[in-house]
């Protein structure tokens, strides 16, 4: 039996075809010996070719059948047939640099004290304008703010695995598909007491391509109105210091609102005065974020930044639209709550939040080693 590996690299993929090559090709290209890691993919129901691409590179492959369960989900299940003492979550689409994994070991080597860290997206996506404006906000958003955080990204994330046990795993239950499965996890994490660091240096380069439809029905269905459920259920002081949920942004987002209003009495009045408060409203927003916009410019282009500002300006109204849903589906609907079957495991005596589960029937995942590991039959 060999050695077990320190990190645990695991990949969630659903309809991966076109990126696997890519991002599992990176992860093999990684500075850090091979003995000091393991690879699992983990294909959650993909109903193309790519458990058999995945399988030209994975350590491990788990195959779940059925309908798709999302990446919570799929996560939990290459945790259960990991060895490593460091789980390395990397998205799909996301494709790591040389020193990637070699950074994620060396700082949690140096700092025992650390139960996770995380990176950030690199300056290179690919994609239109949209994709370039989502990604370089990404990329700025977290080498401003590089230092202890509130919260996880499992885009290209590690947590220690006694850590990630002992508070649960993911959310599997609430978070179904896509969603802020890893925002939750870094907030219990925090409540547990665990260090969470962000260390933007630790890069991969972003595959996924944007639109304008796309992005704002993410923001908005996939990731503000769950969050707000979330604030709304820790209470009054939940992620104060989380990313984007500092109080600078929060006047911005209340500032975009108070032009919009300003712009719909302009019309209902056909007065111009309210049109001198929204102008008003918009430059404020634009000087608090002057520095992000100057970025942008300096990154790309001119152009590129007025183009930029405009998709700003639509994230603040999803943000302003994501808290006033939240806010009256947790009113009419209450916090959601887990299924009757996890709260009858809670009932008798589990005590992790969410309920540790069991695994499927065997029948409902298959978990196939490849040609070199083939030591790892499960």
């Amino acid at each position: 039996m060999k050695q077990a590996p320190f990190l645990t690299v695991i990949v969630p993929v659903y309809r991966g075809t076109g990126v696997l090559p890519k991002s599992l090709g990176a992860l093999l290209r990684s500075d850090l010996p091979r003995d000091d890691w393991e690879l699992i993919v983990v294909d959650d129901a993909s109903p193309d070719a790519t458990p058999i691409v995945a399988a030209q590179y994975a350590d491990v492959l788990i195959r779940l059948a059925g309908k798709p369960r999302g990446p919570a989900y799929a996560r939990n299940r290459g945790f259960e047939v990991s060895r490593g003492e460091v789980l390395v979550f990397v998205d799909a689409d996301v494709v790591v640099h040389r020193d990637t994994l070699r950074k994620f070991a060396e700082y949690l080597r140096a700092n025992p004290d650390v139960a996770s860290v995380f990176g950030s997206y690199d300056l290179h996506p690919g994609g239109g304008v949209v994709s370039q404006f989502r990604n370089l906000m990404h990329h700025y958003v977290h080498h401003s703010n590089a230092g202890e955080a509130e919260t996880f990204w499992a885009g290209c994330g590690a947590i220690r695995a006694s850590a990630f046990a002992e508070v649960g795993m993911f959310d599997e239950w609430h978070y179904s598909r896509p969603q802020i499965e890893d925002i939750e996890l870094g907030r219990r994490l925090r409540g547990h007491g665990f260090r969470i660091v962000l260390r933007p240096e630790i890069q991969g380069t972003h595959l996924k391509r944007w639109t304008f439809v796309n992005m704002v029905t993410t923001d908005l269905q996939h990731r503000g109105v769950p969050w707000m459920w979330l604030l709304l259920k820790e209470g009054p002081n939940a992620g104060a210091q989380a990313l984007n949920l500092r109080r600078i942004e929060k006047v911005a987002t209340a500032l975009v609102g108070l032009a919009g209003l300003g712009m719909l009495a302009a019309l209902v009045l056909t007065a111009t005065w309210p049109l001198l408060i929204s102008l008003a409203a918009l430059g404020g927003v634009i000087v608090f974020n002057r520095h992000f916009y100057a970025y942008l410019r300096r990154q790309r282009t001119t152009l590129f930044a007025l183009q930029s500002m405009a998709l700003h300006m639509c994230c603040y109204v999803v943000n302003g639209l994501s808290a006033l849903s939240g806010s009256v589906m947790h009113a009419v609907f209450g916090a959601p709550t887990p299924p009757n079957d996890v709260s009858a495991q809670a009932e008798v005596g589990i005590k992790t939040w969410p309920p540790g589960p069991a695994k499927p029937p065997r029948s409902t995942w298959d978990v196939q080693p490849t040609a070199e590991r083939a030591d790892r039959v499960v």
